[in-house]
């Protein structure tokens, strides 16, 4: 049986593929532990800087839970995958890593909480997304209600819940939810595009800066300033820092080693 999840790290890029394009990527409780797994080794890698998650074969990035699953479920079993999935796209947005969601084709409920959950959102023009689970008579549970109106805010996220619309690639651009709408032949060059324009910068200092924005976003100024000074002070003895000097004296590009 071929592995529910592929991962392999090039040139200090990550790429997870949710490989069971069979059942449109789903999720299922296996598929979950492995991914689990794999964002754990992820969050410690010294050589991975960015992480792009994609899904494998031409349809779909991933249409959510396992609904073949789901129906031989017990209530305790579904309460049991729905806490494994909240918490493992929880450890991906915790990544220190920036993340790249490449959709490739349909991002619908769970799927669509995995992009999320991811920093940067590239899709392809091709691809349909939303959080669907309202007409399944449940709601999204792996952090949609929360993720979603924190993005494009309140009215709009209930909007888009309330009726569980399913959106086209241009109709979640311009609801501000992805970053960038392209072809499907170029989804993958331009999600390596974004990640090697973080790769050009301080991996220290990316780190922080995500840190900073991220916790930053949940409190009130002040604190959020706070945040900011501390992120900062952690670059300044870095090795990194005093490259990125020295190479502006000599007129070079910096050679950054995340030091």
């Amino acid at each position: 049986m071929p592995e529910s999840i592929l991962y392999q790290v090039k040139n200090h890029i990550a790429y997870v593929t949710l490989n069971r394009p069979e059942v449109l990527n789903c999720f299922n409780f296996p598929t979950l532990q492995r991914l689990g797994e794999v964002v754990e080794e992820i969050h410690h890698s010294q050589d991975v800087r960015v992480v792009i998650f994609t899904g494998a074969g031409e349809k779909a990035f991933s249409a959510g839970a396992d609904l073949k699953e789901r129906r031989t479920l017990s209530e305790a079993d579904v309460k049991r995958n729905v806490r494994k999935i909240r918490d493992v796209f929880s450890s991906i947005e915790a990544l220190p890593q920036p993340t790249i969601a490449a959709i490739n084709g349909h991002a619908f409920g769970g799927g669509f909480e995995l992009a999320l959950a991811c920093d940067i959102r590239v899709s392809s023009e091709a691809a349909s997304m939303g959080l669907t689970e309202l007409s399944w008579a449940i709601i999204p549970g792996a952090g949609g209600t929360q993720r979603l109106p924190r993005l494009i805010g309140q009215a709009k996220a209930l909007e888009l819940i309330l009726t569980a619309k399913k959106l086209t690639a241009a109709a979640a651009e311009q609801y501000g939810i992805l970053n960038r709408t392209v072809s499907k032949a170029e989804l993958m060059a331009v999600c390596e595009e974004y990640a090697a324009a973080i790769l050009k910068n301080g991996p220290v200092a990316v780190q922080q800066a995500k840190y900073a924005v991220k916790h930053g976003m949940e409190t009130d100024l002040q604190t959020g300033l706070a945040i900011e000074a501390k992120a900062y002070e952690l670059t300044i003895p870095t090795k990194d820092r005093v490259e990125a000097l020295e190479a502006f004296g000599e007129k070079r590009a910096p050679v950054f080693k995340g030091e």
